[in-house]
Parts: structure tokens; sequence; C-alpha cells
């Protein structure tokens, strides 16, 4: 990657839009270029003051206080009338259902906040899990081209694109960033695999149908002598279609 390429990278570092191994070349970077560094904290600023309108989730008491405060709240006596008395008795019904819709739309109430409640609270469970595994797989990254015994091949793609794959024996696996110029049609998806000697290919995993690029870590790919892709039917195949493989890293 050239000097220039690394400046183009300020935005979309500050976003956390790079792929791992773009996000180590520019921290390396950053660490030698005050100019950037201070690019990437106004930006990182700007983003959060953004932000500052963003929804927050409501307190876990917020649905305990409206059921109490619905069983608080008494309702409003049926009004005086001074019409006969046989006119009060046939309005008395009517404040009753009055009375008893009054309370039931407060009840309903109280159960559409904690309807919204609960659903927002799994949004925030299901993307606390989401971070957490994000941040899992960050730090593994981050380990592997770290090593001390990191070593880096690369190969093209048939049809444009380039398959890169970075490893260390002391970690046990290599992190591999795909970019091809062209995405599979929908139905079709890249899948990657592990070739020893004339031994059967092993699944190293199967991007998503359509996808053109992605960055993974992968278990297992030191000790191996070639690291493909090629083209399968989507949800991937238990061999590799032969006159389907776009991409063969020499790994010794």
């Amino acid at each position: 990657m050239t000097t220039a390429d690394i400046h183009a990278l300020v935005g979309a570092y500050a976003l956390d839009a790079v792929d791992d191994l773009e996000r180590v070349s520019f921290e390396r970077h950053i660490a030698d270029c005050e100019t950037c560094r201070t690019e990437v904290d106004e930006l990182r600023g700007t983003a959060s003051r953004l932000a500052d309108s963003t929804w927050s989730v409501p307190p876990p008491r917020l649905r305990a206080e409206v059921l109490a405060a619905v069983g608080r709240t008494r309702q409003l006596p049926p009004v005086e009338s001074a019409r006969p008395r046989a006119d009060a008795r046939a309005a008395a019904p009517r404040w009753r259902r009055y009375t008893a819709a009054a309370a039931a739309a407060g009840i309903l109430a109280a159960g559409a906040g904690a309807a919204v409640w609960a659903v927002q609270e799994q949004r925030v469970r299901e993307k606390s899990a989401v971070v957490a595994e994000a941040r899992t797989r960050e730090a593994r990254t981050e380990a592997i081209l770290a090593a001390a015994d990191l070593v880096v091949r690369t190969a093209p793609m048939i049809g444009g694109g380039r398959v890169t794959v970075a490893s260390s024996e002391q970690q046990g696996a290599s992190v591999v960033s795909l970019r091809a110029d062209e995405a599979p049609s929908a139905d079709r998806a890249f899948q990657m695999w592990k070739i020893r000697g004339t031994g059967p290919a092993v699944d190293a995993g199967v991007l998503p149908a359509g996808q053109a690029s992605a960055v993974r870590v992968v278990d297992g790919v030191p000790g191996n002598d070639v690291f493909a892709v090629s083209v399968e039917p989507s949800g991937g195949s238990r061999v590799p279609t032969a006159s389907q493989i776009v991409a063969q890293v020499p790994l010794t």
C-alpha cells in the first residue's frame, strides 16, 4: 500500500469502515504521522456530535412504575345530574362503561410501554452480543497480525481481485482477505479451502451468496500447501468444483 493510499484511509478509519489488514497498516502509519492523528481525532469528534440525538434505552423500572401509577389513580365519579332519577339510573351503565373504557385504555397504554421497553431491551442485548463477538474477532485478528512469525502471501483471482493470506504458526491461524472485482450471482458463493499435498481439500468457510469481499480468521491454515477459493452453489460444496477454482495462494 502506497503512502497516498495510507493517507486516504483517514476518513474510513475514523468511521471504522476499514478491514482488519487496512486497520493494522493505518495504525502503524499514524504512530508516526501527527497530521493523520489530528484529522482522525477531529473526524471522530464530529461523528460523536452527530449521534447526540440517538434514542436511549428506557430504564428497567419503567414498566413497574407505569403499572403502579395505574393502580393508584382513581377514576372520576359520575357527574351529579339534575335530571329525574330514572335518567340517572339509565346514565349509570354508560358511566360504568366509560370508566371501564378509561381503565382499559390505561392498561393498554402501560402494556404498550412495557412492550416497547421489552423490544428495545432485546435489541440492546442482541447488539451487545454482536459487539462482544466483533471485539473477540478483532482481538484474535490483531494477535495474528502482530505475531513475530507472521508471513503474508497473496494471489490474484480469476476475473479480477486478490486473496491475501497472513499466517502465523504461533497462533495456528491466518487472517484471510478476499476481495473480488465482481460478486458471484445471487445463488452462488465464494468458498475457501485448505489443501495439503495430495489429500482432500478441507472446507475453510463459505461467504454469503453474492458477497464479493470478506476478511476472515481461519484456523489451521499454517502447515498446508495451498489456500484456494472456488465458486460454489449457495451454501457451499463438500469438495471444490475444479473448473470453478478462482484463486490459489501457495503457502510454502
